[in-house]
């Protein structure tokens, strides 16, 4: 099922989110399977339940490539429950973001740049990986909506944000939807 995308403005998307305590569910595989569809259908890089109006810490990502980020490396599919996230160091990257909730904007967001996420598959199995690039990028953004935060929360510098058709012509913005 391809659920609708809730937008910026939507209180729903400003919650925190709340602690997945049962894995392993056939109502947790249907969600999660449902994500995939929905994130697909968007080309989105990654999605987290609260931008489908789903109120638990869980988030989803990868992809091999993706027609809203042309020039990012691969990330590898991960189902990500009640993530736990440690900087590897001080440094922090800046590099341009958009968002399925945020449709058609792109903004010069800092993340750092290496970090650990641990967390759980929806079997319950521990996930534990350190990574950096575009794939840390991608687990903040997503981890960030368990927290109620959207990547212009975090642009420090708002001449750095705007329509993507503006921004960067040569993308189609259609994808960007």
């Amino acid at each position: 099922m391809i659920y609708p995308i809730l937008k910026m403005g939507d209180p729903r998307l400003l919650k925190v989110s709340e602690l997945i305590k049962e894995f392993d569910t056939p109502a947790l595989h249907q969600l999660i399977a449902d994500m995939f569809e929905t994130m697909q259908h968007a080309n989105g890089a990654g999605l987290a339940a609260p931008q489908i109006g789903i109120n638990l810490q869980l988030v989803i990502f990868g992809f091999k490539q993706n027609p809203r980020y042309p020039d990012a490396p691969n990330v590898p599919e991960t189902v990500l429950i009640n993530p736990v996230l440690t900087p590897l160091s001080d440094q922090t990257d800046d590099a341009w973001e958009g968002c399925l909730s945020v449709p058609g904007m792109r903004g010069l967001v800092p993340r750092w740049s290496r970090l650990r996420y641990e967390g759980f598959d929806q079997f319950g199995q521990k996930i534990s990986r350190d990574v950096d690039g575009f794939h840390a990028r991608v687990v903040q953004h997503e981890t960030d909506h368990l927290n109620g935060v959207l990547y212009p929360m975090r642009i420090k510098d708002f001449t750095k944000f705007g329509f993507t058709e503006v921004l960067f012509p040569e993308l189609d913005p259609n994808e960007d939807d």
